[in-house]
């Protein structure tokens, strides 16, 4: 299964997540239900997973924690916020850029609609 794919499927399981509890969660509820449906989708999922960082030669092993990782190839990071910001959709390319991975989502489960909630991201760029 290509990144795509796998994205296309955590979004469709986001939005029913969301359809059916709604807004105004933690963010750890959110997390630890759509980790869940993912894996009833058959999808190889872990949570906060930790991504290593490599600076001026040094490899750390705690460099962050990336929410959710579907199949070792797509990152989700997650909110329940009102409004998310630009500094949480330079994390989600941060993450994207140290991992080497090619595609990454922002999920605001704060938002009303679920849709207007997602960002998605190329490695390098925001779509």
């Amino acid at each position: 299964m290509n990144e795509n794919e796998i994205g296309k499927i955590a979004v469709d399981c986001a939005i029913q997540l969301h359809m059916d509890i709604g807004p105004g969660l933690l963010e750890s509820v959110y997390e630890l239900l759509l980790a869940h449906k993912l894996q009833e989708r058959g999808l190889k999922v872990r949570r906060q997973v930790s991504i290593p960082i490599k600076y001026n030669g040094i490899k750390f092993d705690e460099g962050f924690k990336a929410d959710i990782l579907i199949e070792n190839k797509v990152i989700l990071e997650l909110k329940s916020l009102e409004v998310t910001s630009r500094v949480h959709k330079k994390q989600v390319l941060t993450y994207l850029k140290l991992s080497e991975m090619k595609l990454g989502y922002l999920l605001n489960f704060g938002q009303v609609l679920m849709k207007d909630g997602i960002t998605r991201f190329l490695n390098g760029t925001i779509e």
